[in-house]
């Protein structure tokens, strides 16, 4: 009988380790600077660790980090439901609305490149750039929009509304990254489709939602993807305003505000950083679910 030669048998020695290389060296980096330091905080977690001394300093508590988080820690529950208000704005206001800009370019009018490049021009800008942009806007004193408006609101500074005001500056960003996805996912759509949808007098909208949108159904998830993970790491523009504090609360700045404060509380900052982990997975389980669903 015959053995059966494998596809990696077949390669020459200089092309077997190129190909083991390739496999084998972005597995170790995943491991390394994902794996491991994810399996450390979970394990962190159940401890009181400060951060001061070696490992044999470690001392484990059981749950009583998660207890505390629940039951005597203040910040925890406005910053969870932060962090909720967060996506929902993204997923029901900026998402849709970076979608519906990218239908109408993709409709080649007028000076379409201008408005491409004006509307992802924020997306290449750094956090701390976007938040002293919208500071000029935001400003009490000298900020645009109270100059127009004729007000004095402290958009920054009044814990009652400097949620949603962060929570614009960042779907500044956030649009413009969804208009060029889903631009370039338009782009790939078969002329073909709109043109039969015309033949059969379907109007443009009923040729978008029945036709267009379920073709691109692998975009769309990609598009809820990035939005849960905008809504669930948003940290940059909240820190650079007052660092997560005065209605600003956020799991992530709970975390930063834990660990690298000057509490230093390594083991309750781990339990932070656990239940973002946890929430992670269980949307990227669906996910998955939903495009194995998909391809079946």
């Amino acid at each position: 009988m015959s053995k059966k030669i494998g596809p990696l048998a077949k390669l020459r020695g200089k092309d077997k380790f190129t190909v083991i290389a390739m496999s084998v060296i972005p597995l170790v980096i995943v491991a390394v600077f994902v794996w491991v330091p994810a399996l450390c905080t979970v394990i962190l977690s159940f401890s009181n660790w400060d951060g001061i001394g070696g490992l044999s300093d470690i001392h484990f508590i059981g749950l009583q980090n998660y207890i505390d988080m629940f039951t005597i820690y203040p910040p925890f529950w406005p910053a969870l439901w932060h962090n909720v208000v967060w996506l929902l704005v993204l997923f029901f206001i900026f998402t849709p609305l970076g979608m519906f800009l990218a239908v109408l370019l993709d409709k080649e009018l007028k000076l379409t490149k201008f408005y491409q490049t004006s509307l992802y021009l924020p997306v290449v800008l750094s956090a701390a750039l976007i938040g002293f942009i919208w500071q000029l806007m935001y400003s009490r004193d000298q900020g645009f929009i109270n100059a127009v408006f004729g007000t004095q609101i402290d958009w920054y500074g009044d814990p009652n509304i400097n949620l949603y005001a962060a929570i614009i500056a960042n779907g500044w960003r956030h649009v413009g990254y969804i208009m060029l996805l889903y631009l370039a996912g338009l782009k790939g759509v078969d002329p073909a489709l709109k043109e039969a949808a015309a033949l059969d007098g379907a109007s443009p909208t009923r040729t978008f939602f029945q036709i267009i949108f379920p073709v691109l159904r692998p975009v769309n998830i990609l598009l809820l993807v990035i939005t849960f993970i905008e809504g669930l790491r948003a940290f940059d523009i909240v820190w650079i305003i007052n660092k997560g504090r005065n209605g600003l609360e956020l799991i992530s700045t709970l975390v930063t505000s834990n660990v690298v404060g000057e509490a230093s509380r390594i083991g309750f900052g781990s339990a932070l950083a656990t239940i973002m982990l946890i929430m992670s997975s269980i949307f990227i389980v669906i996910q998955l679910r939903i495009m194995l669903k998909g391809e079946n």
